[in-house]
C-alpha cells in the first residue's frame, strides 16, 4: 500500500512543480530526491507518459547538448485537478496530522 500513496504523491509533487515551471526527467528525479523519493527513470517515465494521455500534462521535445529532453507542463485540466487535490489534502491534514 506505501508503494501506491507513493506514487500519488509522485504525481501531485510533478503537477505541482509543472505548474510552476517547465520540468524534465532528471531535474524531476533530483526534486523527487529531495523529498526522500528514490525514483528510476522506468518508473518516472511511464507515469509521465500516462499524465500526459490523461490530459494532465503536455510536453515539447528540445535538444539540449545533442540529447532529445522532453519538457513537461501542467494542462488547464491538469491544474483543476491539482487545486482539487489540494483542497483534500488541506482536509486530510487536519484531520490525520492536527487531529481536528
Amino acid at each position: 500500500m506505501l508503494r501506491e500513496i507513493d506514487l500519488a504523491f509522485i504525481k501531485l509533487h510533478i503537477l505541482y512543480h509543472a505548474s510552476k515551471e517547465e520540468v524534465y526527467g532528471v531535474g524531476l528525479i533530483e526534486e523527487l530526491g529531495r523529498h526522500g523519493y528514490k525514483l528510476s527513470f522506468g518508473t518516472l517515465y511511464p507515469t509521465l507518459s500516462k499524465m500526459v494521455r490523461m490530459g494532465l500534462l503536455t510536453f515539447e521535445t528540445r535538444t539540449v547538448n545533442h540529447k532529445q529532453r522532453k519538457y513537461y507542463r501542467i494542462t488547464p485540466g491538469g491544474l483543476r485537478e491539482l487545486e482539487k487535490v489540494k483542497a483534500k489534502i488541506r482536509e486530510l491534514y487536519a484531520e490525520v496530522v492536527e487531529d481536528r
